[in-house]
């Protein structure tokens, strides 16, 4: 027991060095991709006192957590004199500690899942732990205010209370499984497929009392309890629910890939776990299934095969193809690879091979599991660690634009307090490329800066051949401002190119 103990506190350590490495990267003026969706809605609820978040892409329960923590970090700024009102603030004020919460389910995560893995046994739970420690999928969605993350804590959450009402058969227990499950589904939506664990755990556990019906029963009650309590609007705004919860639907059955859903999410993991603890996860997810029928412990194999191939058909018959969206199937990969690893040798003792030979096929199997990935995770933070481009636009224009500016901005690649300039981001610079009065507009519009990224402009200058009349109108805009910076990224300095003009 003190082995494990300090094997997974070595585990922690290293998780939480990996998430919180770089974690304010970006903080204030290149937030990552849809943070501000979550952080700008948590700032106008502080202002207003109005608590439906009137935005229905995420049911609303990390909302909330990331509104306490908010609430938390002005207080604690206002009593060190950062600020002495609500007016003084803006979203770049909160990341920073909202990707702490984040980075701490992270971290959390990993420590459930070494209990989950010590149903199998101790060296399961290390090597799974382990390799969801320094798993770069998981590593790199904790350092951002998404939903992602938290999602899978409550379903990994999930899978280890309904192991727990199996081995009780109890009935409170899988109400409490079933609880866990609706949190899940008050994070993101897809979370609610979390209930199958512990309905297939309750129909799998005899002896039940008073029935494995009323067990069901409880978990499904459970279930809408904890997850109306954790998106309260979802009743008490019905009307904007339905109506955003329709277009959220629309928008991931729109139009078909060209390329095959499930194939694209099969190169994500893939690249994210590395050929060799890819190939034992799949090894994992074939012995499960064996042991889920022939048993020994049929209910635990049943509830770590079902769950990752029921969701990764789901997300699979999506039109929109995210990364992160794999991301509950992280932990369940990394336990399946784990019994693939020490089952598989285990299976060697029918021969005559010695136990030192196994423990030394063992050892070597873990390196090739977990060397790759720690290394991809590695290379994240020190990129992350790098001055970006973004980051050197942010600091001149700080230095040389002056306060109160009006500045047009290509993407949300790059923010700017709104305290200080007058900012406004578009998409694109270059609306209707038939049109050549794009400068004149935006002088007329009062815009005395405006910064271009490759983001925007990069295709047509990339492919001019392709993209003719934008590429034209780019460098009519361009030739009638004035450059003041441009710069290109290297090796110490990622991200696009970042060009600023001066508008007169």
């Amino acid at each position: 027991m003190r082995r494990s103990v300090l094997t997974l506190a070595g585990i922690l350590a290293v998780a939480a060095g990996l998430r919180f490495w770089t974690l304010g990267a970006g903080i204030p003026y290149s937030p990552g991709v849809d943070e501000p969706q979550l952080m700008d809605r948590v700032v106008q609820m502080m202002r207003t006192g109005d608590f439906n978040p009137h935005f229905y892409d995420y049911p609303g329960l990390y909302i909330y957590v990331q509104l306490a923590v908010a609430c938390a970090r002005f207080v604690v700024g206002a009593t060190a004199g950062e600020w002495k009102s609500l007016a003084q603030v803006s979203p770049g004020d909160f990341y920073h500690w909202g990707r702490a919460v984040t980075a701490l389910l992270g971290t959390a995560t990993v420590f459930l899942l070494f209990h989950i893995g010590m149903r199998w046994g101790t060296r399961y739970g290390a090597l799974a732990a382990g390799l969801l420690a320094v798993m770069p999928l998981h590593v790199r969605e904790s350092h951002f205010v998404l939903t992602d993350v938290p999602m899978t804590f409550f379903v990994t959450l999930t899978l280890l209370l309904s192991l727990r009402a199996h081995e009780r058969a109890s009935l409170a227990a899988f109400a409490g499984a079933g609880a866990a499950a609706g949190l899940a589904a008050g994070t993101t939506y897809p979370g609610a497929l979390a209930v199958l664990l512990p309905l297939l755990a309750v129909w799998m556990t005899r002896g039940l009392r008073p029935s494995r019906a009323a067990g069901a029963l409880a978990i499904s009650a459970s279930a809408v309890g904890a997850f109306l309590l954790a998106a309260p609007y979802t009743i008490l705004d019905l009307p904007g629910f339905l109506n955003g919860y329709a277009s959220l639907a629309a928008s991931y059955s729109a139009t078909r890939l060209s390329e095959p859903a499930w194939l694209i999410y099969l190169t994500h993991l893939r690249f994210g776990f590395s050929w060799p603890a890819f190939l034992m996860a799949v090894a994992g997810l074939v012995l499960g299934a064996v042991r889920a029928v022939r048993g020994p412990g049929r209910v635990r194999w049943t509830l770590a095969v079902v769950f990752p191939l029921v969701y990764f058909w789901f997300v699979s018959g999506q039109s929109l193809v995210f990364g992160r969206d794999l991301m509950p199937l992280v932990p369940f990969l990394c336990l399946l690879a784990a019994t693939a690893v020490v089952s598989g040798v285990s299976l060697l003792r029918r021969f005559d091979i010695q136990r030192t030979a196994r423990t030394a096929l063992i050892a070597a199997l873990t390196v090739a599991a977990l060397l790759p990935p720690t290394l991809q995770a590695i290379a994240f933070n020190v990129n992350r660690s790098r001055t970006s481009t973004v980051e050197q636009a942010h600091h001149w224009i700080v230095a040389n634009v002056p306060h109160g500016s009006r500045v047009l901005i290509e993407s949300n690649l790059l923010l700017l307090a709104p305290q200080s300039y007058k900012a406004v981001n578009v998409p694109r610079l270059v609306k209707d490329v038939r049109s050549a009065g794009d400068y004149r507009r935006y002088v007329e519009q009062g815009f005395q800066y405006m910064v271009a990224t490759a983001e925007g402009y990069g295709r047509s200058f990339a492919e001019p051949h392709r993209f003719g009349e934008e590429y034209a109108a780019y460098v009519a805009l361009f030739e009638q401002s004035r450059e003041r910076a441009r710069f290109a990224p290297s090796a110490d300095h990622p991200g696009p190119e970042i060009r600023i003009f001066a508008l007169e």
